[in-house]
């Protein structure tokens, strides 16, 4: 299963292992279990610290495996193949499971060992979204941790009848202790935050603690650490506040015009912003919402949704944008129930299904044709006359046998049982019938909606569309407050463009503190 190239890779990073791994695998005669016994007994021929026992007539589900140490009470667990995006959890987890220690800070590891009860995690993945190897390797670290952690990761693609059965129909799905516990992308600061209840308060405590930046910048996406990074090497005194380090980078499968980087995916471009950040002298605090933004004469006050606070001479607001909701009955009631956002992620869930894509831009029509190879048929609904996609993406969508394209069309309500989508129902805007679509997923691709709810009363004007509106310089109507990125009106919400407008504003800022402190030096000399 493994090429010659990966597997001298992983044959590397296996001599970091300094105590023995035992692989438990639990199989049946089906094609998946020989499937996955073929990657184990090639993973054990790569170390003599791996020995591999196999199990058939055991209670566990088939296929799976385990991963511990003897004399370690590690309770971890994959059931299915994991390859493709899980490929990285895999070799993380022999890594972990056998002593090589991981990147996690040391107060983060004490915050996990602390953790008390009993905790049994089931994560439902698949093996093409690019959410869920995040949610894997947290809970698997969290697991080797900690005794009281236990987790196993089911590829929902081969463990269908689980996934019918407690209704899951997006991934990353996390149980705990049999309840849902989350949904959606999360590492391992926002998981612990989740189960160490005191953690807010802590961190809100910090936060006040500590002196005024002379550069904030609240939001990391690419916007957020382009304005880190510039603010950080000249010299000032530097925050960065983020909900979601990434931002929407992270929800992106395919990166193709990063200027010289010919190809990458989100979450790597994530990572490898994060690191170029810890490069410099840059206070990052992850996990923390913006609430409100106060202007003093002298300072700039954020403040938080865990109660805490930070104040600077300079902010940088590079909040970015999320996806954009129908804002149609039942589209929330069916959240994570039918109703998605990710076709990489969530698409292989609906296997033999009918689903409709909302959208005929360019995300629009690219998810119905990634969608239509998966899924028994696809609806694409546009409001306009016509798509907007480019001409290339129309042509291959035409194509394909299985898509129906509807324009003119006014999606007005998501239909359901109260447990799972069943159709929905929209408006011809030129004969203005009310018609019906029987489906059971529904994927939105209609935009992206500003993350500027929180500035409304802070006196920095927005556009009609809410987003910050700016000058060539990044300045928005606050002296000392500057905004770039896709949460600004700079037109083309793109990677490579939000990096030069973070730049930008950061560069403006220190431009702003040098003339700001230059009349105070002046008078002091006097």
């Amino acid at each position: 299963m493994l090429d010659a190239n990966l597997t001298s890779q992983l044959k590397a990073y296996l001599e970091k292992v300094t105590r023995p791994i035992e692989i438990v695998a639990s199989v049946d005669d089906g094609a998946s279990s020989q499937e996955m016994l073929e990657l184990l007994n090639e993973l054990s021929s790569l170390s003599d610290k791996i020995a591999l026992v196999v199990h058939r007539d055991d209670d566990q589900r088939k296929p799976s495996f385990s991963l511990s140490s003897p004399g370690q009470p590690i309770d971890l667990r994959f059931a299915g193949i994991p390859m493709g995006h899980e490929f990285t959890s895999l070799v993380l987890a022999l890594l972990q499971v056998g002593g090589h220690p991981s990147k996690l800070s040391q107060e983060v590891i004490e915050q996990i060992k602390d953790l008390h009860g009993e905790y049994r995690f089931e994560t439902y993945f698949s093996l093409s979204c690019q959410n869920c190897p995040d949610v894997v390797q947290a809970l698997n670290l969290m697991s080797v941790l900690n005794p009281n952690i236990h987790h196993v990761a089911i590829d929902g693609a081969l463990f269908q009848e689980e996934v019918e059965a407690r209704k899951v129909l997006s991934v990353p799905m996390v149980f705990l202790n049999g309840e849902n516990f989350a949904q959606g992308r999360m590492g391992v600061e926002e998981i612990v935050a989740k189960l160490d209840s005191g953690s807010a308060a802590r961190e809100a405590a910090k936060m006040n603690d500590k002196a005024p930046f002379e550069v904030l910048v609240v939001g990391g996406g690419p916007a957020g650490a382009a304005a880190a990074i510039y603010a950080a090497r000249k010299g000032i005194r530097t925050g960065v506040a983020a909900e979601r380090f990434g931002g929407q980078v992270l929800d992106t499968m395919a990166i193709e015009n990063f200027i010289s980087v010919q190809a990458t995916e989100g979450p790597k471009l994530g990572a490898a912003l994060e690191a170029h950040v810890k490069d410099y002298d840059v206070d990052l605090m992850n996990l923390q919402r913006a609430e409100k933004l106060i202007a003093g004469k002298d300072l700039i006050e954020i403040q938080f949704a865990n109660g805490g606070s930070l104040k600077a001479k300079t902010v940088v607001l590079s909040t970015g944008a999320r996806w954009r909701n129908m804002n149609v009955p039942g589209e929330q009631e069916y959240r994570n129930k039918g109703v998605t956002f990710c076709p990489h992620c969530d698409g292989p869930l609906f296997k033999g299904k009918r689903v409709a894509v909302i959208g005929g831009g360019n995300s629009g029509v690219e998810a119905a044709i990634d969608l239509a190879g998966i899924v028994k048929h696809v609806t694409l609904l546009e409001f306009d006359s016509k798509l907007r996609a480019d001409d290339v993406l129309q042509r291959k969508l035409h194509s394909l046998p299985n898509v129906d394209v509807i324009t003119s069309a006014q999606t007005t309500e998501v239909l359901g049982d109260g447990q799972q989508v069943g159709a929905l129902t929209y408006k011809d805007r030129v004969s203005g019938e009310s018609r019906k679509v029987e489906l059971e997923g529904v994927f939105v691709q209609i935009g992206l909606l500003p993350n500027t709810e929180w500035l409304k009363d802070s006196g920095v004007t927005l556009s009609p569309r809410g987003e910050i509106e700016i000058d060539i310089r990044g300045q928005t109507s606050l002296p000392g407050v500057f905004a770039a990125g896709d949460v600004t009106t700079v037109p083309y919400k793109q990677i490579v463009i939000a990096m030069g407008e973070g730049s930008k504003a950061a560069l403006s800022a220190f431009d702003h503190l040098i003339r700001t402190s230059a009349p105070q030096e002046e008078a002091k000399a006097a």
